[in-house]
């Protein structure tokens, strides 16, 4: 059974319109003037217990509005909202009791106060057991690395430190579902590992159900087997991460190490080189010669194979394709060019 439904949601602000200047306020003071925008549009979708979707788009796309209604923020112009069996707008206490959310740019620690008596404060909040809240400090403080840490007061944290705090009381009192959004924006590569680590061992561990919204795409990829995508407020794509990327991701490049140096002469060799069908030459450098080519048209035994019969090759690999050149194609029509979604 889903722990979060929603059907045909719909979010549509008020945004009042100004003209510049003095007198434009005092028109907007007097005759205000409001222009109706649709941030969310019959977006359906459903979510079942232990899963780790990545909710993913563009800025202005509908990410944060979608998670503020789940969460009881806000309250859907139109549709319906189930997390949990419950209304989280007409339920929030209820639905606050069952969830964590995490919002990458916003804290809900206290500023001044040292990270323990904050973590302190928010399991008296949620009635966490004096002997569960022991345990699970402990754990948070060895896997998050927060052991000297505590008595340190938020705002002298580093930024991966205040998120690592974050994820703590985040997660304190156990949440069924947890809302991830941007949590490892602006943080180094090691600090993401250790988050990525850390919420996949919660999920492993204890079930948690997490929607994640980044704009990190190697987040998705490390944690998400299910991706959903939205753009200008309308769901174009929910289904494995895994079909996205075969389906839209045709395209590898081929990278060669050849035998030549420096030159105008081995310049004009690769100026000369003629790549076979569904393939070009992408760059081309000192001694390094990449070329792409359409899988579906052509393989990767192909385009090398015509490449070392006109240049030297001393070495060559085979990449991948992105996962951000993926979502870029589908923002560029390539899903509706396919002519079909994964909804």
């Amino acid at each position: 059974m889903p722990v979060i439904t929603a059907d045909n949601l719909t979010k549509v602000f008020r945004v009042q319109q100004k003209e510049p200047g003095v007198l434009g306020a005092v028109k907007a003071l007097f005759k205000p003037h409001h222009k109706e925008k649709t941030a969310v549009h019959d977006v359906s979708f459903s979510i079942e217990p232990g899963e780790i979707v990545g909710y993913i788009g563009v800025n202005g796309a509908g990410k944060s509005t979608t998670i503020k209604m789940l969460t009881g923020i806000l309250q859907p112009t139109a549709g319906q909202i189930r997390v949990l069996g419950r209304d989280p707008h007409r339920e929030r206490v209820a639905n606050a009791q069952k969830i964590g959310v995490v919002f990458g740019q916003r804290t809900q620690l206290w500023w001044d106060l040292a990270l323990i008596e904050s973590l302190n404060m928010v399991a008296r909040i949620y009635e966490v057991p004096p002997a569960r809240y022991k345990e699970l400090l402990a754990q948070f403080a060895e896997t998050l690395d927060l052991g000297e840490l505590l008595s340190v007061p938020i705002r002298s944290m580093s930024l991966g430190q205040k998120m690592r705090a974050e994820l703590a009381a985040t997660l304190i009192h156990e949440p069924e579902i947890v809302y991830l959004d941007e949590p490892t924006i602006g943080l180094d590569l090691l600090v993401k590992e250790r988050i990525r680590a850390f919420i996949k061992e919660q999920n492993r561990e204890k079930g948690t159900t997490i929607i994640l919204t980044t704009h990190d795409l190697g987040d998705i990829e490390e944690l998400c087997q299910r991706v959903m995508i939205i753009d200008s407020g309308k769901l174009i794509y929910d289904g494995p991460l895994a079909v996205i990327k075969d389906r839209f991701g045709k395209y590898r490049e081929i990278s060669f190490e050849t035998a030549g140096s420096t030159s105008s002469r081995q310049t004009v060799s690769y100026n000369t080189l003629t790549p076979p069908a569904a393939s070009e030459i992408v760059n081309h450098e000192d001694r390094r010669l990449v070329v792409r080519f359409d899988r579906t048209q052509t393989s990767a035994s192909k385009v090398a194979a015509a490449i070392m019969n006109q240049i030297e090759v001393l070495d060559f690999s085979l990449a991948e394709p992105d996962l951000s050149m993926v979502v870029k194609q589908i923002y560029q029509g390539a899903l509706q060019e396919d002519g079909a979604s994964e909804r």
